[in-house]
This record gives structure tokens, sequence and C-alpha cells, in this order.
């Protein structure tokens, strides 16, 4: 899915909203709340007022690492971004070249047999593509520790649009835990992003639920959009047992963000249950394939071309995404990890959405 509208470079979040005037939080950002093709304005600490008492927020706990590197091939400077941990100790990671401005320019990787050298005397030899017909992520082989290296000289990816290199602690939800071995996300899972512990215990109070899930997210593909990887991920038994309570009390189950649509729609079964599950998952939620589990979805605002997107139709159809986008734009909303959020809920129920501001 495509969308037949240009971002203009404005509207990119160029910091996060704390930094962006005195006062601010990272809550400190819009919400656009659609049903349908009506479209409601708001701002994030609202949350609490839109969502009902028995709604479950399912979100992704998975820790945003430093995992951007910088190396040497041969002669030239390169920066390393790593991306999963395969199971058998290798690891894919993407190559990048640096450029003037503290931000990276997409490079090939490979061939086969190349080494980077990176600092402490790493080095990561080029096995093979992670996918055939694509040069972008690769598999290697490390000779030291990888996890070690990145909490020592890794720090948050950061692309071209971005103002300045943040600190890691910018990339972190609220949501996330440490887990062994240093596993996380190589790009923060950002629908979660403005959540503070304050609007948590609001939500709570009102009577809203949250389910736990992880996905570990890959390196994306910031320019030509491709579609994600297989991901690790694991839906605890009970965060499955709130969701199918939810599903069965006629409650809505909104999933903060992609990857948690992709973990939960992962471990359902052919009947619709949720069960327990953790492995890799290599789903790609189309509107063919529809949502078998999800309600509703709190989520950035994507890229014309983001492959995000054809999620989104999958979960509101392609008419309401069409119709939020445009109004987005016509809103000044700000794009990308740091910017505003987008909660997409089911066209019918008590809390219905009416078109409040400049809805055309």
């Amino acid at each position: 899915m495509a969308l037949a509208l240009r971002v203009p470079e404005e509207l990119s979040a160029r910091v996060p909203a704390e930094q962006r005037g005195p006062g601010r939080d990272r809550s400190s950002v819009r919400l656009l709340v659609s049903r349908g093709t009506g479209a409601a304005h708001h701002r994030f600490p609202e949350l609490p007022s839109v969502l009902r008492a028995g709604d479950l927020l399912v979100v992704n706990t998975s820790p945003t690492l430093a995992a951007a590197v910088d190396g040497r091939l041969g002669h030239a400077r390169v920066v390393v971004h790593v991306s999963t941990r395969g199971d058998d100790g290798r690891w894919a990671v993407e190559l990048r070249d640096p450029d003037d401005r503290g931000t990276t320019r997409p490079r090939a990787g490979g061939p086969a047999g190349s080494v980077v050298a990176l600092p402490g005397d790493v080095r990561l030899t080029y096995e093979e593509p992670l996918a055939a017909g694509s040069e972008r992520l690769w598999w290697v082989r490390a000779s030291g520790d990888v996890p070690a290296l990145l909490g020592r000289r890794g720090r948050p990816i950061r692309y071209s649009y971005t103002q300045r290199d943040q600190p890691l602690a910018a990339y972190q939800t609220v949501f996330a835990l440490p887990y062994a071995a240093g596993a996380g996300s190589a790009e923060m899972p950002s629908a979660a992003r403005p959540f503070t512990e304050s609007i948590v215990s609001r939500l709570v109070s009102r009577g809203v639920q949250f389910a736990p899930i992880t996905l570990h997210t890959g390196v994306a593909s910031a320019e030509s959009h491709e579609p994600p990887y297989a991901e690790r991920f694991e839906v605890p038994e009970a965060s499955a047992r709130l969701i199918n309570a939810a599903r069965a009390a006629g409650q809505n189950v909104i999933a903060v963000g992609t990857t948690a649509v992709r973990a939960v729609e992962s471990a359902v079964d052919g009947d619709g249950v949720v069960r327990a599950a953790r492995g890799w998952t290599d789903l790609v939620v189309t509107p063919e394939r529809g949502v078998r589990v999800v309600d509703g979805l709190l989520t950035g605002l994507h890229e014309p071309e983001a492959s995000h997107l054809l999620m989104l139709e999958a979960v509101a159809g392609r008419a309401a995404v069409d119709r939020a986008y445009e109004e987005a734009l016509r809103g000044r909303y700000l794009w990308h990890e740091f910017g505003d959020v987008h909660l997409i809920l089911p066209e019918e129920g008590p809390h219905a959405v009416r078109c409040s501001g400049n809805c055309g």
C-alpha cells in the first residue's frame, strides 16, 4: 500500500517531545483518534478519557539497544547497525556509510568473506545475505562479545531526519524490561514512547488493562521500505489469558505498536484463540490476511511507502487510513519515532469517535 500523499520535510519530528519547549515531557504529543473515516484531535494525556474500562492494551516490553557502532572495512569508515542474533550465534547486520551530518547513508553489505573491524578487536566476517535478492542485511560471524561491545561503544540508531544524537534513555519506553544476554530491539518500539508512569496509573484507575508481550525488532529499511524480516517474539501465558478474556467479554484489544500486532497475531490458532507462544515470527499482516485478534491499534505516523501501512489497512480499511492521513497532514502532525501518534478504534461501540476540529 502506498498513500497518494507527500509528507513535507518540516513535519519530521527532529527531537523528542520533551526537548521541543519548556514544561514538556514525552507525553507532549498529539493524538489523532480515528474510527472509520471519522477523526478527532486530542493530546496524548487525554488517552484515559478516550478509552473505556475493560479495554486491553497490548504492550511490547522489549528494550531498545545501542545498536549502532563505528567500524572499518579495509580503509573505509563504516557504521554497523546490529539487527538480530540468530539461533546459530551469527548476527544479522546492516552496513552504512557515515555522512557529514552525524547520520548515515545506505550501503550494500558483503561480499562474503569481507571483514569489518570493530572496537575492542571484535571482527565481523560476512557469510551470506539474510534474504535472497537483498544486499542490505547480512549474516556475519563475530569474533568477540557483541552485546558487551554495544554496551561499551554502541549508540542508538539515528536517521537523517533527526537533529542530533540522543542518549539511549530517550529511546526507551516505560514498558521496557531488561533481557538476558543483551537481547532487545535494534530500533525503539516507538508507539509506546509517549506513555509515562502517570498516564499508565491513570489508565489503570480508569479500568484499562495491560497485556505485556515481547517482540525484538530488527533494523528497519528506512529507504526502500522492505517488509519486516523474521523477529523473535513471546506471548506469555498470562497475557494470552488476558487477551482471550477481553475478547470473550466484548472489550477492545488494542495493540500498542505494529510490533504488538505482529506478536499477538502470530500466537492465534485456527479457532481464533491466542495461545502462549515464543520463537521467531515471519508474519506480515496484510489486508488479504487480515487481523484475527486485534480490534484497534496505537501507532506512529508512517511514510507513505512503508509496509506498516498494510497492517493499518488490515485493521481499519483503506478508506479509513487514507482519511486519517489526510487529516494528519491537514493538522500538521509530526512524523517518525519522536512524533505524534494515531489511535485506530473500531467503528462501532459505546465510545464512538466523532469528528472534532477541522475534519473537512
